[in-house]
């Protein structure tokens, strides 16, 4: 059984957000929040790089295929976008590129032929039945260009939403960095 500290919740994209007003009419627009022990960090990019680097192996795996597929279509692998310069790879984490950076929240994302996303991590206080609560809240827009960008989407987005459950899940079971 989950703890309150590893259960996954989806809910509305945050108003706060940089990225709730991003595309007038997005094409895919979700955010799952899970709450943050009292003694976590609150760093938002330290937040992002630890829920990335703790993915499951099957999430390694399926992204491995997405490469295979999407590179006959001329689009951008995971492979592609890390950056092996130690420099260069600090505006990124993982293979996401790092739009912008604020005290509770990291803008991650890419741009491509086919769509455009947005990726954030937001820490937001709210309040819960034992008071105040900090939760990390971590939301994805996505802007289609065109036909490919719709049936990426509609084939991706059942995968991405089990995806970003299990890395918060996931990142909350093994114990976030402290203070």
């Amino acid at each position: 059984m989950l703890t309150a500290h590893c259960s996954v919740k989806s809910v509305a994209l945050p108003a706060e957000s940089a990225v709730a007003r991003l595309y007038n009419e997005p094409d895919l627009a979700d955010a799952y929040a899970v709450r943050l022990p009292e003694n976590a960090i609150d760093d938002p990019e330290l937040l992002a790089r630890f829920v990335f680097a703790h993915q499951a192996g099957w999430i390694a795996k399926l992204l491995r295929l997405r490469d295979a597929i999407v590179a006959r279509f001329g689009l951008k692998t995971a492979a592609q976008l890390r950056v092996q310069d130690p420099a260069a790879a600090r505006e990124r984490v993982d293979f996401f590129r790092i739009y912008t950076r604020s005290a509770h929240e990291i803008i991650l994302g890419e741009d491509d032929s086919h769509l455009d996303f947005r990726v954030s991590l937001l820490q937001q206080t709210r309040d819960t039945r034992e008071g105040r609560s900090r939760y990390l809240v971590l939301s994805t827009v996505v802007h289609c260009h065109n036909a490919l960008g719709r049936f990426y989407i509609l084939v991706i987005a059942p995968f991405h939403r089990l995806v970003v459950r299990s890395s918060l899940q996931r990142a909350a079971r093994i114990g976030w960095p402290v203070a």
